[in-house]
């Protein structure tokens, strides 16, 4: 897969957006949580990617792909070249980093809105203190 390729294939997904952060790094986002960054400031471009942990302690065996910097504990790869992977495999390996992000992000807004609905019925039961 190239750059474009990985563009198209990440905002395929549903409520997938993207937005160029931290000056050359293109970071698709599910509910505003990162679960790809594209780095275009290297020749090759670099992926960066969540898996789950058995996946990360194989992937990090490879060549070319060690843990991201920074979030590499949150079990995040990187990969120093976009070939690292055969394609079938990347794109299986980008969309389980869009599930595992987007499953955190719906519950966290399920969580929220429980709060909202809490507050709302604890403020109407309120007396007024008028006056």
């Amino acid at each position: 897969m190239n750059a474009d390729s990985i563009r198209k294939y990440c905002l395929s997904f549903p409520n997938a957006t993207e937005n160029l952060q931290w000056e050359d790094d293109l970071c698709f986002k599910v509910g505003g949580k990162i679960f790809v960054i594209l780095g275009l400031d290297s020749v090759p471009p670099r992926l960066c990617f969540k898996c789950a942990p058995e996946k990360f302690a194989e992937l990090c065996e490879r060549e070319d792909i060690r843990p991201a910097p920074y979030v590499g504990r949150y079990k995040w790869v990187m990969l120093d070249r976009l070939d690292a992977l055969p394609d079938g495999e990347l794109q299986d390996c980008i969309w389980q980093s869009y599930e595992m992000v987007a499953t955190k992000a719906r519950i966290k807004a399920q969580v929220l809105k429980r709060r909202d609905r809490r507050e709302r019925r604890v403020q109407q039961r309120k007396p007024n203190k008028t006056g």
